[in-house]
């Protein structure tokens, strides 16, 4: 195989990945207190805190909870990803 072959085979591949990537969108949830929306590039796009989850005297639960959302939206985020990527490998030997 020659190198600029490989090299536009790269570039389909470089240019179909950064499109998978724009289009993965989840949302978590922890406890429906705390709602989570995450782009694929791990941009959080949307945050909800239910008033419920608001208690002064237990502040640490309400980050706890924050933190938990944030972290499974990255998780399904990646996990996404190498679904969606996966399926790209095919056109490159070797790659994926």
């Amino acid at each position: 195989m020659n190198v600029r072959k490989l090299m536009k085979q790269f570039e389909i591949m470089q240019k179909k990945l950064q499109e998978e990537i724009k289009n993965i969108n989840v949302e978590t949830s922890v406890g429906g207190a705390v709602k989570v929306k995450m782009n694929g590039y791990k941009f959080i796009t949307e945050l909800k805190i239910d008033k419920e989850a608001i208690d002064p005297e237990d502040i640490e639960m309400l980050e706890d909870m924050i933190m938990t959302a944030i972290n499974e939206a990255s998780k399904k985020v990646d996990e996404e990803l190498q679904q969606r990527t996966g399926k790209l490998g095919g056109g490159i030997p070797g790659l994926l």
